[in-house]
C-alpha cells in the first residue's frame, strides 16, 4: 500500500488516545509515543489527540447517530472516528482525514468506519463551540457551582489556552508585555499568546518563568521579606522561584528526584536561590518550625482541564476521594511545623469542593486570614469566609484562569 501523508502523526495520536482513555496516563506523558516522529508530526498528533479529548461527549453523539447499533466505548472503531472527526476542530480537508483514518483499521472494521465517516462528511459535521463536558463532570460541577460556570467550562476547553509568564520585578514585566504585544493582569505577570518557550526573549537570561496566573496567587499571600517560608510538594517550581524572588529564605520539599532536578535547573536559570530537599512530606520532619509553609498540594488537577482535557476522564470520584485524603493528612503535618501566629497557604488546581472548602471547613489549630487589599488581583476576591476560589469564567475574555482554591492559614497562638 502506497504511503499516506500524515499517517504518522495520526498512528501516534492514535497511541496517545489509548494510553490516556485506557491506561490513564496523561497527555504529556502519552505524547512520548510519538518521540520517533519528526518535530512537526509530533505537535501534529499531540494537537489531534488534544484536539479530540476536548470534544469527545460531541464527537461520540455525531458517531451514535450514524450507527445503527451504538459501538463499543473502548472499541478501536469508535476511538479512530473519535480521531478522524476531531480534526475538523483543526480544518483538516475531508479527504485527509478518510484518507488517513482508513489505514488505522486496517484488518479490522474498514467497511464500519468508512460508512460512518461517509455519511458523517457528506451530511456536514459541525463541531460547537462550546463543547459538551463528560456527564458525570457536568452534573458534578452543576451541583457544585450552577450552571453559569459549566457554561463557562465548555467555553473554556475549546479555547487554546494563553501562555502566562512570571517575572520577579513587576517593572520588567510591564516593559515586557509593551515590547511583546502581550497583557499585564497582575504585578508581575505577562500572558501572551501560545509560543514556543525556548523563543521568546529572554528565556536565556532567566527573569521570567511559565506559570499560570492562577498559580501565582498563592504566594502572594506571603508576604515578601516574611522570613523562612517551607515550600511542600514543591516541583516543578514555579512557587518556589516566586518566593525566592521575593527574598524569602525557602526550603523547598518534594518527593520526586527528578523533579527537583528541574526545579534546581530552573533555579540556576533564574539566578534564584533556595535549599531543596528530596522527601516524601508524610515522613519528613524539619528541625525547625517555618514563618510561613507553602501547601500546594497534591490533587485530582481538574482544575488544568483547559490544558489538561484528559483530566476529565482521569480525575474519577475514587482519585478525589483519595486527593482529599492525603491533603487532610498533609495540612495536619504542617500545621505542625508553623511557629505560633506562622501562616498555612493551602492551595490545589482543584475544581472538588472535597479539595477545597470542605478541607478547612473545620480546622481546630488554625483559622482562614483572608487576603488584605492589595495582595492578590482585583478579580481574586474572597468569599466571605475568607477563601478564595477560582472558577471556569474569570477573565473569560482575556483567555481564562485554571481552576483554584486557596486559603491562607494562621496558626492560633501568635
Amino acid at each position: 500500500m502506497p504511503s499516506v501523508e500524515g499517517l504518522g502523526a495520526r498512528k501516534a495520536a492514535l497511541r496517545m488516545l489509548d494510553s490516556v482513555l485506557r491506561r490513564g496516563q496523561t497527555l504529556d506523558s502519552a505524547a512520548s509515543a510519538g518521540s520517533d516522529l519528526a518535530p512537526a508530526d509530533r505537535a501534529l498528533a499531540v494537537a489531534i489527540a488534544g484536539e479530540t479529548l476536548r470534544r469527545i461527549p460531541d464527537l461520540d453523539a455525531l458517531i451514535d447517530s450514524a450507527t445503527r447499533q451504538r459501538l463499543p466505548d473502548d472499541s478501536k472503531a469508535r476511538t479512530v472516528l473519535r480521531l478522524a472527526l476531531g480534526q475538523k476542530a483543526l480544518s483538516t480537508p475531508d479527504h485527509a482525514i478518510v484518507a488517513t483514518a482508513l489505514p488505522l483499521v486496517e484488518g479490522g472494521p474498514r467497511r464500519l468506519v468508512h460508512g460512518v465517516l461517509g455519511t458523517l462528511l457528506r451530511r456536514g459535521v459541525g463541531l460547537p463551540e462550546a463543547p459538551m463536558l463528560p456527564q458525570q463532570v457536568e452534573e458534578r460541577w452543576q451541583r457544585a457551582w450552577g450552571d453559569d460556570v459549566v457554561r463557562a467550562a465548555r467555553m473554556q476547553i475549546a479555547r487554546r489556552p494563553s501562555l502566562d509568564l512570571c517575572f520577579a520585578d513587576d517593572a520588567e514585566a510591564q516593559a515586557y508585555a509593551a515590547a511583546n504585544s502581550g497583557v499585564s493582569l497582575a504585578p508581575k505577570h505577562v500572558r501572551l499568546d501560545s509560543a514556543s518557550v525556548s523563543d521568546l526573549p529572554g528565556f536565556g537570561g532567566g527573569r521570567w518563568w511559565v506559570q499560570d496566573l492562577a498559580s501565582s496567587l498563592p504566594a502572594r499571600l506571603i508576604p515578601e521579606g516574611w522570613g523562612e517560608v517551607l515550600d511542600l510538594c514543591a516541583a516543578p517550581g514555579g512557587k518556589t522561584m516566586q518566593l525566592a524572588a521575593a527574598g524569602h529564605d525557602v526550603t523547598a520539599v518534594d518527593a520526586s528526584g527528578s523533579r527537583l532536578e528541574r526545579l534546581r535547573q530552573n533555579l540556576d536559570r533564574t539566578h534564584l536561590n533556595a535549599t531543596l530537599v528530596e522527601a516524601n512530606a508524610l515522613t519528613w520532619a524539619p528541625d525547625r518550625q517555618f514563618d510561613a509553609i507553602l501547601l500546594d498540594a497534591p490533587c485530582s488537577a481538574t482544575g488544568t482541564f483547559r490544558r489538561h482535557p484528559e483530566i476529565l476522564y482521569r480525575a474519577r470520584r475514587d482519585i478525589i476521594a483519595s486527593s482529599a485524603e492525603l491533603q487532610s493528612k498533609l495540612i495536619a503535618r504542617a500545621a505542625q511545623w508553623l511557629k505560633p501566629g506562622g501562616a498555612l497557604i493551602y492551595a490545589v488546581c482543584s475544581l472538588e469542593p472535597e479539595e477545597g472548602e470542605r478541607q478547612v471547613e473545620a480546622l481546630p489549630e488554625l483559622s482562614v486570614d483572608p487576603p488584605k487589599p492589595g495582595e492578590l488581583p482585583d478579580f481574586a476576591s474572597a468569599s466571605p469566609a475568607g477563601w478564595v476560589r477560582i472558577l471556569p469564567g474569570l477573565l473569560q475574555d482575556q483567555g481564562g484562569l485554571d481552576g483554584f482554591f486557596i486559603a491562607r492559614l494562621v496558626r492560633r497562638g501568635g
